[in-house]
């Protein structure tokens, strides 16, 4: 199986549990449950992603 490359991006469509993590400075587990209820998992054979702008638009709109 080949390595998944690191690469730089300021503008990410969609981020691994790691990157949501940190982009949300949260744990992991607090981190999924905030991407469930946004709606936001991508699901790509086994790989499992979480699109940015639907958290985003999640956050803001529980934010008001």
């Amino acid at each position: 199986m080949r390595q998944t490359k690191e690469r730089e991006s300021n503008c990410r469509l969609a981020v691994d549990i790691e990157g949501l993590s940190a982009m949300l400075s949260c744990g992991q587990m607090t981190a999924r449950k905030i991407a469930e209820d946004a709606g936001a998992r991508i699901t790509i054979g086994r790989r499992v992603l979480y699109s940015v702008q639907k958290v985003e638009k999640y956050l803001e709109a529980i934010a008001e």
